[in-house]
């Protein structure tokens, strides 16, 4: 007898997403790339976690941990037999409609719904779920169809109940009470390789004592949800008809008729060349084969899908223009912004025109360029972050998605074109908060001087910011508060101040000065890095030898007679990111695991997964320094790459 295909909340987020994913998902034929986002992994242990604290608040459960769909629902039925009862994971039916309720709460006919998210919640703010006009708020949205599937099953499954629905989420204002609570609760995998939770024995009253989780109701939102009108294959439904549309395609493995959106840039359905000679199957371009008629050539081609930072992209794939090279001027309407260099509309038109007049060419605006270069001062700090936030604080007196540095990375220009790994720090001894020590030692770092500081994009201002904050809120700050404080802001930017040696964002350098179109629109340092190697001979002439890491070379911290510059079969220049040798060899793969899936560090999600893991896992000493020494490497890279990319700037600004 064939297995029966159930419509589960995830399923049911995924077709309200994209109906046609339905048809996709769960098929190892069409590869899933969210199975593969090591940021995505990161959160989803986080969530974990909270979980098994959040079952701590309801302790007295029953876990019901079967996979198996019959088991589940049957150990569930006799359950509800008694007139009280708590329990982790029930499952509950409703003809092809399964679900599996994070904790329940049945005393009497009254049944407590509890969907427990690793999402923040601030509960000293009005956070409504609404819109001005009464919709679902969209950042909120997720969460509540989320609740409302599950009330909609279990009302059908259980007549007769009174169902309440509610979210427990991390509460941003709630102190945690005892340092080391995080690492009470370890992540584990079992034989058959399922993620779990091992929750430790000195897991006291004082920890669950002040709740870092808050329970909303959300019955109210829920109700919005089920009264509303959805579009199903054209036909408008109600909530009963669309669950109904898609539970049937779903049992039925029938593929509900694609629609070519701008949100086909998101799909995880996607296939690398590699992958689709190997036999699997690409959803993303099957959909858009069967809509649009379009062969492999096609997808060859840059679409609208790939414009920077353009709200237009619906509009341009309903009136048929769907590559770039059927936009025209009036379609993008650039318009000068108000300072220096290419504002948005300019640099999307610019992104357009390349592609129109088939030119790979480098746009590079000498002028503005020079001009910002000119006001520089010598030597040049480069400086990169790893950072981290979780729900569950590491220290007492934390609260849930606090920002954490346990690393930096700084290499220095000077003046006569020497370059230097001048320091780095890395702080991920369990239990231990980093950010102050951090602060100190990039504040040793780059007080000595007065030259200019550099980031890539506004992820090391804003969580410099989140330290200067946490000082000046916190009951026991370090006897040097005032001088950590004042020197963030005179290197920071806030609505309050801006420094007067405020770090200078290359990202919005790319963003106004500089184009290359191997980048496809994006200005992601892992896209610009291999585009601008590939396009600039004096990169590939100086680092193809082994010149990094060697005493008449470039000072390194990690490296040793390093080349950066190799070369594929078809002569283009290997991404350095996939240079970086893995964490552990073969002869520790059963340490791996820790880690990540492969044993590399190639993301800033792996790199966020290591340190969290490197909290609360059992690691020996081997495996940890293996793991300091990934990260060392990772975010050396990232500030050499910033490095690599001012010397291009400057040797194309000398016409060579």
């Amino acid at each position: 007898m064939p297995k029966l295909r159930y419509l589960t909340k995830t399923r049911y987020k995924l077709g309200l997403d994209c109906p046609t994913k339905l048809f996709y998902t769960g098929k190892p034929e069409y590869p899933d790339q969210c199975d593969e986002d090591a940021f995505l992994a990161a959160l989803a242990e986080g969530g974990f976690q909270v979980g098994e604290l959040a079952r701590q608040y309801y302790k007295g459960g029953i876990t019901i941990d079967t996979l198996d769909y019959d088991e589940a629902l049957a150990m569930t039925k006799d359950l509800m037999k008694r007139d009280k009862v708590i329990m982790y994971e029930p499952a509950f039916r409703y003809d092809n409609l399964f679900i599996r309720i994070d904790i329940l709460v049945k005393d009497g006919n009254n049944l407590r719904l509890i969907e427990v998210k690793s999402k923040s919640y601030d509960s000293n703010e009005d956070n409504s779920f609404l819109k001005k006009n009464g919709e679902i708020s969209s950042g909120w949205e997720p969460y509540l169809h989320d609740v409302a599937f599950q009330k909609y099953v279990l009302q059908k499954a259980c007549p007769g109940y009174t169902v309440h629905s509610y979210l427990m989420m991390a509460d941003k204002n709630a102190p945690c009470p005892t340092d080391g609570l995080n690492q009470k609760f370890r992540i584990t995998k079992d034989s058959t390789n399922r993620k779990g939770v091992v929750v430790s024995s000195t897991l006291n009253d004082e920890d669950l004592g002040r709740r870092i989780l808050i329970e909303v109701p959300v019955d109210d939102y829920v109700y919005i949800i089920h009264q509303g009108t959805y579009d199903a294959g054209g036909s408008e439904v109600s909530f009963a008809g669309l669950i109904d549309y898609l539970s049937t395609h779903y049992e039925k493995d029938k593929k509900i008729q694609p629609e070519i959106k701008a949100r086909c840039g998101g799909c995880e359905f996607r296939c690398s060349a590699d992958q689709e000679a190997s036999g699997l199957k690409c959803g993303f371009k099957e959909c858009w084969k069967e809509v649009l008629k379009w062969t492999d050539s096609d997808f060859d081609e840059p679409s609208v899908l790939e414009l920077w930072r353009s709200r237009k992209k619906d509009a341009y794939i309903s009136s048929g223009k769907i590559k770039l090279k059927d936009l025209e001027q009036h379609d993008v309407d650039p318009v000068p912004g108000s300072t220096m260099g290419l504002s948005a509309s300019e640099r999307q038109w610019l992104q357009v025109e390349k592609v129109k007049n088939k030119e790979a060419s480098v746009y590079l605006d000498k002028v503005g360029m020079k001009a910002e270069m000119d006001t520089w001062t010598y030597p040049l700090h480069h400086i990169d972050f790893e950072t981290s936030m979780v729900a569950i604080p590491f220290n007492k007196g934390r609260k849930p998605y606090e920002g954490i540095i346990f690393q930096f990375s700084h290499h220095v220009i000077k003046e006569d074109g020497t370059i230097e790994h001048a320091g780095q720090y890395l702080n991920a001894v369990p239990g231990v908060f980093p950010n102050y020590a951090t602060v100190r030692d990039l504040k040793k770092q780059l007080e000595k001087d007065d030259g200019t500081i550099f980031r890539y994009a506004t992820h090391e201002n804003t969580y410099l910011v989140f330290v200067h904050n946490q000082l000046l809120d916190d009951p026991n700050p370090p006897a040097d508060r005032d001088e950590l404080c004042e020197f963030i802001r005179s290197i920071t930017t806030s609505k309050q101040w801006h420094g007067k040696r405020s770090m200078v964002d290359l990202c919005e350098l790319v963003r106004k000065y500089y184009y290359d179109p191997a980048t496809h629109g994006s200005n992601s340092i892992k896209r610009v890095l291999p585009a601008i190697l590939n396009a600039s001979s004096y990169l590939q002439g100086k680092y193809s030898k082994p010149v990094y890491g060697t005493s008449g070379g470039i000072k390194s911290l990690n490296f040793t007679d390093w080349t950066w510059v190799k070369f594929n079969e078809d002569g283009t220049v290997m991404d350095p990111y996939d240079l970086l040798p893995p964490v552990f060899d073969k002869a520790t793969d059963a340490s791996i695991e820790l880690i990540s899936d492969d044993g590399e560090l190639k993301e800033g999600g792996a790199a966020m997964t290591a340190y969290c893991r490197m909290q609360f896992s059992e690691m020996n000493d081997y495996e940890r320094e293996r793991l300091n020494a990934a990260l060392l490497k990772y975010c050396e890279l990232d500030t050499f790459a910033m490095v690599m990319i001012y010397e291009a700037w400057r040797k194309l600004l000398k016409g060579n």
